[in-house]
């Protein structure tokens, strides 16, 4: 054959090529599955000793068809399994990964009755696949040819063809177009594979009716077959999506419940207070306790609403938040200085180390002032008169830690996973009342997610805590920038 011919042999110009060539259709490759399956169960079922020249997936599911009919029919049948020689350069215009699926190997448990021929490798057939049955009683050729993939826009950098393009299926009983189809791939066979060239086969002209109506009952049960598994698939996912929904449902309505719960509590208090207020007898050092407890109330309630309000703001921005690089040593020394005169009423010893020489960190833009302000007002409100809070910034690999170390009541060991839970709020035998929203820690560790953070923390009752952020920096980029460079 002309070296023209064969780099440009391709079975389903072959097929487009003659005259009032049939039609093809655009379907799925599990269309292409059932048809393949349909023509399988024909042969087994008549057992008909056919030759096969097949060029499908190297995938099980596809295989496992051959290896069906060649169990059932045994010596009698003959299977050419057509496979494109690798070369180094590919076909211009497609990737890696289509050449890769379109290239056929034989069955998983090989026997003489599947012989593999080798096909030029500038074959346009490296598209295609197709199964070719070959027997006087019986010819057909069902072929799936994927188009070629349009090449990315220039500007955009985007393909203008689906990923999941649909296969251009043709299937043909017509002995004139097989008998073209198999002399045309005989010639185009590897010098090398030549020598296994089966002896000349004349393809019927006309099928037997008898057979179609097999094969087209075939056909419609398997494509019915197929289309129930798809449906069942699909089922299950919308019950797992409506299941995810429900789930979601049930977290929004539990934590809408918590938020009521929350905001009734000072309310209840404010509303306690307000009546002892009315008693006729009340003496000025009640009176004052009664007004400093609505204003504690209402500083609790209006931290309530503001906690809450900043952690609903966060979660909706969370993938529009922008992320900065900050150096710990412009922003620790600022907040212990504002912190050491509330030290200093409390008798705490207050200090921290933070190098100059510590690298960039990555936080959300503007955030890492207020996720030191609240770490560092936690530990001081939780060390009693007399104690001491150190923070200290080291290096550590791609990360820099920042620590807030005190000698406070500690927490409990069953109580540390619950701390960064929306509401929660540390138990205490303590009598003074330590306030707080419970949502401090909850916000702290969103925004630390974002930028690719992390917090954590080590706690004794009565010994103390130590609350560990980790910040990546400069050299680590966080997946949130990573991502953005990418789109």
């Amino acid at each position: 054959m002309n070296v023209s011919l064969v780099k440009d042999l391709s079975v389903y110009q072959l097929v487009m090529g003659v005259q009032m060539p049939p039609k093809p259709l655009s379907l799925s490759p599990a269309t292409l599955l059932s048809l393949v399956r349909a023509q399988i169960d024909l042969l087994i079922e008549q057992q008909i000793a056919a030759t096969l020249w097949v060029k499908l997936p190297p995938d099980k599911i596809w295989q496992s068809e051959l290896a069906r009919y060649q169990s059932s029919v045994g010596a009698s049948s003959l299977i050419y399994t057509c496979q494109i020689e690798e070369s180094r350069k590919g076909e211009a215009g497609e990737d890696k990964g289509e050449e890769r699926l379109n290239i056929s190997s034989s069955p998983s448990s090989p026997s003489s009755h599947y012989v593999p021929v080798h096909l030029p490798p500038d074959s346009q057939m490296r598209r295609e696949n197709f199964l070719m049955v070959l027997s006087p009683q019986f010819c057909s050729l069902i072929l799936a040819h994927r188009p070629l993939k349009k090449r990315k826009n220039q500007t955009s950098g985007k393909g203008n063809t689906n990923k999941n393009q649909p296969l251009l299926i043709i299937t043909t009983v017509e002995g004139r177009v097989i008998q073209q189809v198999l002399n045309s791939i005989q010639q185009a066979i590897a010098p090398e594979s030549s020598s296994i060239l089966p002896a000349s086969f004349i393809c019927p002209t006309v099928p037997q009716g008898a057979l179609m109506n097999q094969l087209l009952a075939k056909q419609l049960l398997r494509q019915d077959e197929i289309n129930r598994q798809i449906i069942t698939v699909r089922t299950n996912k919308l019950e797992q999506q409506n299941q995810e929904l429900h789930n979601k449902e049930q977290l929004k309505d539990e934590y809408l419940k918590n938020v009521c719960q929350e905001l009734r509590i000072p309310l209840t208090h404010m509303k306690t207070a307000l009546s002892l207020l009315n008693s006729p007898n009340l003496k000025p050092p009640q009176r004052q306790r009664y007004l400093q407890m609505l204003n504690t109330q209402c500083d609790q309630q209006n931290s309530l609403i503001t906690g809450f309000l900043e952690l609903v703001q966060l979660e909706q921005n969370l993938e529009g938040t922008t992320l900065e690089l900050v150096r710990l040593s412009d922003i620790v020394p600022g907040v212990v200085s504002t912190y050491q005169p509330v030290a200093q009423e409390k008798g705490i010893m207050l200090a921290y180390t933070v190098p100059t020489e510590l690298p960039s960190v990555w936080c959300v833009s503007g955030k890492l002032r207020q996720i030191v302000i609240n770490l560092l007002h936690n530990s001081l409100k939780f060390t009693p008169n007399g104690g001491q809070v150190w923070v200290r910034a080291r290096s550590q690999g791609d990360y820099v830690q920042l620590e807030f170390r005190d000698t406070g009541i500690g927490i409990a060991e069953n109580e540390i996973p619950k701390i960064f839970d929306r509401f929660y709020r540390v138990r205490t035998a303590a009598t003074e009342d330590y306030g707080g929203a419970g949502l401090g820690l909850t916000i702290i560790q969103q925004l630390l997610l974002r930028c690719g953070g992390s917090i954590s923390v080590k706690s004794k009752l009565s010994e103390g805590s130590t609350f560990t952020v980790q910040l990546a920096t400069v050299s680590n980029i966080p997946r949130a920038i990573a991502t953005e460079n990418e789109l």
